[in-house]
């Protein structure tokens, strides 16, 4: 066991995705309140350590179908580096970890950790073989997130954001089985049995179908009263780079064999960074 091969095994690359605890605390005009900010923050970095803790059980349960993987087979598990027991332990180490921080923010922190740890459990021994559900019960994953940084810290979450992130989630959750669909070919359900039930087809339209939900309601989302009401300002500036953004990821989806790691999409192309960059930016400036 070595200490590089627990720090593989974490993903500290994946964190990224825990971002979606902040924006509740943004557009709940949360930034200027020190406290809140601090709670958020460490509700962040609660889910850090539990989604870590995750990925280490996961390749627990999959490590003999990932020694057959043509990328998964370097993970520390299914190479050896790390040993089954090892990574029980620290994947128990993280979780424990992870719910003490987020008791010392909020009890609701905490069971929202627990929550999203009992799904993803469920997920590995069963519910990621049933076609859409395994893609709903990821994005139930990310909607837990925005719930810790809005009621697990004491702010009201917009239905709206809810919605959009839902949709945002879904989308990036269909993506990535078209793109195992076709990274992997007719070894698809060998490496991932559920991507036998599912078709090109399908997969581009339920794609599209969440594309489109996410930026019409994003729109309507900007110019709304409520809005309006709630900021002081419409927020139709910010549309643009979610368009752009929304477009970048589904051309590197069709033409460039992008989509099968979302983290790994935003932190490569500097194009979807940017616009990822520029939303927030112009969020918070509108706003703050």
């Amino acid at each position: 066991m070595s200490v590089r091969g627990l720090a593989r095994l974490a993903r500290p690359q994946q964190w990224i995705k825990n971002a979606f605890v902040l924006p509740g605390l943004i557009f709940g005009h949360g930034l200027a309140q020190p406290d809140m900010l601090s709670a958020a923050l460490l509700a962040t970095v609660a889910f850090c350590l539990m989604s870590s803790a995750v990925y280490a059980m996961n390749d627990c349960f999959d490590r003999e179908r990932d020694r057959d993987h043509p990328d998964k087979r370097s993970r520390p598990i299914a190479s050896g580096e790390i040993s089954v027991r090892a990574a029980v332990l620290f994947a128990l180490v993280l979780a424990i970890a992870a719910l003490a921080l987020g008791a010392y923010v909020s009890t609701l922190v905490a069971v929202i950790l627990l929550l999203y740890a009992l799904l993803n459990l469920a997920y590995s021994l069963g519910l990621k073989r049933i076609p859409v559900v395994d893609v709903f019960i990821i994005a139930s994953g990310f909607m837990l997130r925005i719930l810790a940084g809005t009621l697990g810290i004491g702010i009201e979450p917009s239905r709206w954001l809810l919605f959009c992130g839902f949709l945002v989630t879904l989308f990036l959750g269909f993506a990535k089985r078209r793109a195992e669909l076709i990274r992997l070919a007719e070894d698809a359900g060998r490496h991932r049995p559920v991507l036998d039930a599912y078709s090109e087809s399908f997969l581009d339209a339920a794609v599209l179908m969440c594309a489109l939900g996410m930026m019409i309601a994003y729109g309507f989302y900007t110019v709304s009263a409520t809005t309006l009401a709630e900021h002081g300002t419409d927020l139709t500036l910010t549309l643009p780079f979610v368009l752009f953004g929304t477009f970048r990821y589904l051309f590197l989806l069709r033409h460039r064999g992008g989509g099968g790691n979302p983290s790994n999409e935003l932190l490569d192309d500097p194009w979807l960074l940017g616009s990822a960059a520029g939303w927030m930016t112009a969020v918070v400036l509108l706003i703050g």
